[in-house]
């Protein structure tokens, strides 16, 4: 494929914009239609990037000859819907993290992917964070083994806001959601399946109807562990920090830095074309549209995650 790609953008938000500013720096690739629920603030987006359509529906944009692919940054309890919709229109998809709210969702998107033979990726953006990349090619090279990975998933998030303070039409979640990131890296990373995992978490809010504080427990086939934690209550740094233990050396990877154990950072500038790994997120899902190829974090690869989140509710749900 050497036509310039034609994407679509749905969910002009924090996140959304985030791909359209990676999105600038790659060549052959045009967004030329944005999707939001406020048709104002999408128009206010739109005019800021110069795209030419914009709508609140996303079969709007699905319905254009000429769109090629679609990436979804919409709310977590939509992604498995609108990732068929996607494939069924015939359209390349990459929907942000995560794939799905239920084992069912994800079966399903798996499913239609394979039937289709469309490229379907998930943003499992940890996967491309040069801070990660760095990680896993000391790994491939046999110069360090995980022990452990010890992570803090931390934000402040009493109200239903977004990453920007702005009220949100839908609610987060710490397992589906957020420990989808951490869940999937850390067996990417060991190389090996998870074959023990374990969660707690504390009281539900009255009004979110979710648990604000979660603990996880992971352990991969190789014998490394994992230990998650995550709150919406922390007040400080917002985000996720992962601590890799090994046989070597110790890791602190925050985004797309890196550290050693010592704090003292790493340079990692030449790990890959960016140091932003959205746009690196971005870069392979339409490098494997072009290549004709199954992305790094397809919805086939990631699929595992999302078996251990099902198994990690049902152990919540037995719990009370």
């Amino acid at each position: 494929m050497s036509k310039t790609i034609k994407v679509a953008l749905a969910g002009a938000g924090a996140f959304g914009v985030k791909h359209l500013d990676g999105i600038k720096n790659i060549d052959g690739v045009e967004v030329i239609s944005v999707i939001g629920r406020e048709l104002d603030k999408t128009r206010e987006v739109a005019s800021k990037y110069g795209i030419g359509h914009v709508t609140t529906d996303l079969a709007d944009s699905l319905a254009l000859k000429e769109l090629d692919a679609v990436i979804l940054c919409t709310p977590t309890q939509m992604h498995a819907e609108q990732t068929i919709a996607c494939l069924n229109a015939g359209k390349h998809v990459q929907v942000e993290i995560p794939l799905a709210d239920s084992l069912k969702g994800a079966q399903d998107v798996v499913a239609l992917q394979k039937k289709t033979g469309l490229v379907a990726m998930c943003g499992h953006t940890r996967r491309f964070n040069p801070s990660h990349q760095f990680v896993r090619q000391q790994i491939e090279t046999g110069q360090f083994n995980i022990q452990q990975m010890d992570v803090q998933t931390y934000f402040f998030r009493r109200t239903n806001t977004n990453a920007l303070g702005q009220a949100r039409s839908w609610t987060d979640h710490l397992l589906w959601h957020h420990a989808a990131h951490t869940v999937d890296l850390f067996a990417y990373q060991c190389g090996s399946p998870i074959v023990q995992a374990n969660a707690v978490q504390g009281p539900i809010h009255p009004t979110l109807g979710i648990a604000m504080d979660m603990s996880i427990q992971l352990k991969a086939a190789n014998g490394a562990i994992c230990t998650l934690s995550l709150s919406f209550n922390n007040d400080g740094p917002l985000g996720t920090f992962f601590r890799y233990i090994g046989d070597t050396a110790t890791y602190i990877a925050r985004y797309d830095d890196l550290f050693n154990g010592k704090e003292e950072k790493i340079d990692v500038s030449k790990v890959a074309v960016s140091m932003n790994g959205i746009e690196l997120q971005d870069r392979e899902f339409f490098a494997a549209i072009k290549e004709g190829r199954e992305p790094n974090s397809s919805v086939a690869k990631v699929f595992a995650c999302y078996e251990v989140l099902h198994k990690l509710e049902q152990q919540l749900n037995a719990n009370g």
